[in-house]
């Protein structure tokens, strides 16, 4: 009888982050976005003291004010600080690409990605959603390898978040607003609030089935998903319009409404995500895996949880207390406060500082966690260090 062969292991060898131009301090911030209709936000100010974040980047050059980067080449650019030596780019035989916002409908955004690399011909397959979709990336070149159709693969997760944040896209609803006899033309709270809470980044990972001959290594030991779209609505969105809770798309406003309505915009429903986020994505999410996995809490040395605001902070540390999966505040690893909000490129960034800052030590064990409020989905993933 022929023996089923082991699956393989998997690992990450490396990982880089990149962060465009020079770092943002709060009071900058709407120099480089632009005020809307001329005018400061009021939202701002309250929006920064919750989710305190100090400094973020973005893709614009600071000199002129023009963009800098596209999402693609922000991207190829982590690529290339992972895998600096063109020959070693070669042998990547799978390249995985996410990103909330790409340049372009069509074509992906991973093949844009491919072009900007231009290393040989490869598997290349791109993720989408919001924060989530970095993970499922990395999840899709984690079984690419455990099933031995991959030996060794990127992942690249970057965000270009700028592109629908600056004053320029909300011009148009504004004067729309203007010629209604507004008094105050200022744009909906859901679409302000995003303005000050999201920045550029990306991040990438080189997965191969053995661990490096030098230095260490991170074993992704599993990943789990989880979507609760068949219960809640979308929370977070660009696109489109929600109208009695259901999407309307793009594709139904005329090109006078998506100007003057500010449909490519990101938006928030503020009050479905703080009713929502923490028992869905924390409790309910990582219950699943406990049951699953049998895990302990005190068995992890870290953890490192991609939040959106230092407002949910102790939120998701009370949403570890309600499920008895408490990890105490000393074992938090993040780096919010000073690269801002990167959306899926997140917990790339935070690994990349965690991984290259040395403080990691052979059998530790990392939980991470990666939450999302488009539709409410959410990941939990172990790492070993070997």
């Amino acid at each position: 009888m022929e023996t089923q062969e082991k699956a393989n292991s998997v690992y990450i060898n490396r990982l880089s982050a990149v962060m465009p131009n020079e770092p943002v301090s709060n009071a900058e911030m709407e120099n480089v976005l632009g005020q809307v209709g001329g005018q400061r936000s009021r939202a701002k100010s309250i929006i920064l003291r919750s989710n305190q974040i100090k400094s973020r980047h973005y893709g614009i050059d600071p000199e002129t004010g023009e963009y800098n980067y596209t999402n693609a080449s922000l991207a190829a650019e982590a690529v290339e600080k992972l895998i600096p030596q063109i020959s070693e780019l070669a042998s990547v035989d799978t390249l995985v690409a996410s990103t909330s916002i790409p340049d372009q409908t069509l074509p992906n955004h991973g093949v844009m990605v491919h072009g900007e690399l231009k290393n040989p011909p490869l598997e290349v397959v791109s993720t989408s959603g919001v924060c989530l979709c970095g993970i499922t990336a990395l999840k899709y070149a984690y079984m690419a390898i455990k099933s031995g159709e991959s030996q060794k693969s990127v992942v690249v997760a970057s965000e270009l978040a700028s592109n629908v944040m600056h004053a320029s896209n909300f011009n148009a609803e504004c004067e729309h607003k203007v010629a209604q006899l507004e008094s105050k033309p200022e744009i909906a709270f859901e679409k302000d609030f995003l303005r000050w809470m999201l920045s550029d980044g990306a991040g990438a990972a080189l997965l191969s089935n053995e661990p490096s001959p030098e230095g260490l290594s991170l074993r992704v030991d599993w990943i789990d998903v989880l979507s609760f779209a068949n219960e809640l609505e979308a929370c977070m969105y660009a696109g489109c319009e929600k109208q009695d809770g259901e999407i309307v798309g793009n594709a139904r406003f005329s090109s006078n409404e998506r100007a003057e309505q500010s449909i490519a915009s990101v938006k928030q429903d503020v009050k479905l995500l703080n009713e929502n986020i923490i028992k869905t994505t924390v409790e309910r999410t990582l219950a699943n895996s406990v049951k699953k996995r049998g895990l302990n809490a005190d068995d992890y040395d870290y953890f490192v949880p991609h939040y959106s605001s230092g407002y949910f902070r102790e939120k998701v540390f009370e949403g570890l207390q309600n499920i008895n999966f408490e990890i105490p505040y000393d074992k938090w690893f993040t780096n919010l406060t000073t690269k801002g909000n990167t959306g899926s490129a997140s917990i790339f960034i935070m690994l990349e500082e965690l991984f290259n800052k040395g403080n990691l030590t052979k059998g530790e064990k990392l939980l991470c966690y990666i939450p999302e409020s488009g539709r409410f989905s959410s990941a939990f993933m172990q790492l070993t260090v070997v």
